[in-house]
This record gives structure tokens, sequence and C-alpha cells, in this order.
């Protein structure tokens, strides 16, 4: 399994849970609704932000050259994606059943709460990479790039574009002779 596949259901689920739990807190206590929603986003943010740092400290360790560490952008992009589709389809779906669960039709399931879901997971895991890069990079010694030939470059690289220099005893022409 993919490691954005595996984030992404994982977060699908904890969107599901979360939805549900909204649901019935909702239901219980409606006039803390405007609380109770962000409060539960905090909840889908915080592991993203957790499971993101540890990716990120493990591909700084992993590989000290900062080009060609892995791209965790586009992993927790994915995720994001699958976990915003596939938790909001799956709570519409809930929502068929169980009313309680303030869910909106299909396509407002489908397009404004999964890319809402699919937002939080991505903001979410790409900053937290980059701080747990961040942290391994402050700690690590310099990385020395290999620049091999550099000791023995001795040619200028405009040298090949700039005109020759006039041998001696010829004299520069400027000017086109006419015929």
């Amino acid at each position: 399994m993919s490691k954005w596949l595996l984030r992404g259901l994982v977060f699908a689920a904890l969107v599901v849970v979360l939805r549900l739990i909204q649901g019935a807190l909702v239901d219980a206590f409606p006039t803390q609704a405007g609380l109770i929603s962000p409060a539960l986003g905090l909840f889908l943010a915080v592991p993203a932000l957790v499971w993101a740092y540890f990716d990120g400290r493990a591909d700084a360790n992993a590989q000290s050259d900062p080009d060609r560490r892995a791209d965790l952008a586009m992993v927790w992009l994915l995720a994001g994606l699958v976990a915003g589709l596939l938790g909001d389809l799956v709570t519409w779906f809930i929502g068929l059943i169980y009313p309680a669960v303030y869910t909106g039709n299909l396509i407002s399931e489908l397009t404004s709460f999964a890319a809402f879901t699919a937002l939080l997971v991505f903001l979410a895991g790409v900053v937290a990479v980059t701080i747990g890069r961040w942290n391994v990079d402050r700690k690590a010694p310099p990385y020395e790039r290999r620049r091999e030939g550099d000791d023995r470059a001795d040619t200028d690289v405009f040298a090949a574009v700039t005109p020759a220099p006039a041998e001696a005893g010829e004299a520069p022409t400027t000017a086109i002779e006419k015929d």
C-alpha cells in the first residue's frame, strides 16, 4: 500500500468519526455549533501535523541531500484528496440512513466539504513536514555538494562566444568591404 493511500484511508475514517461526533454534539448543543465545528477541525489537523512531522524527520534522516528527498508534498496532497472524497462520501451515505448527521447533498459533500478536508490535511501535512525536516537539518553538519572537476576549471565560460583577439600583425576588420 502506498504512503498516500494509507494516510488517506486513516484520515477518511477520522473524518467519518468526527462528522458523526459533530452531528451528535450539534444535536445536543445547537447553540454551540459555531464552536463545535472548528474544535473538531483541530482534531483532524493535529494528527496530520504529528504524522507529517515524523514523516519529515524520517525523510531528512534518510537523505541528507535536500535535492534528493522524497516529494512528501504530493503524498500529503493525495492523502488529503482521498480523505476528503472518501470520508465525505461515506458520511453522506450514513446521512441517508441517520439524518442527525448534518450532511448536504452529494455534490456539495464531494466538492465543498471534500475540498475543505483535503486542504486542511494538505496544509497541516506540508507545514509539519517542513518543520520536521528543518529540525533535523539545523542539527546536521552542512551538506557538502560534490563538484567534480571544479579545481581544474581554468576555462572561461564565455570564451566560446567572445571574438578571438586579433593576431599580431592583423588589423581588426570592423567594416564590411564592398566588391
